[in-house]
């Protein structure tokens, strides 16, 4: 991938969500959300701070984490769709 995020900017492909209900319904795709959890790809070198340092980014490539339903950019690179968002759109990372 030739995609690397400047500062704190980070890239995410989403995890698909489940087509199918605990009671094996089958959800169509009309009716799903998009995701909310995603494996982060690249990392930026980090957020600048008001005193000229970088504070370095929590995540890391390979995490998987949540993230705000309406946060980012959506980007297609390769036939792959990714979402680019800001490390504070970022709300936990999944252990």
């Amino acid at each position: 991938m030739n995609l690397k995020p400047l500062y704190d900017r980070v890239v995410i492909k989403r995890m698909e969500e489940e087509k199918v209900s605990a009671g094996g319904i089958v959800i169509p795709d009309s009716a799903t959300e998009k995701p909310i959890k995603g494996e982060v790809v690249a990392v930026g070198e980090g957020k600048f701070l008001d005193n000229g340092q970088v504070r370095a980014p929590k995540v890391k490539a390979g995490d998987k984490v949540l993230f705000g339903k309406y946060s980012g950019t959506e980007v297609k690179l390769d036939g792959t769709e990714y979402l680019v968002v800001k490390e504070d759109d970022i709300f936990a990372v999944i252990g």
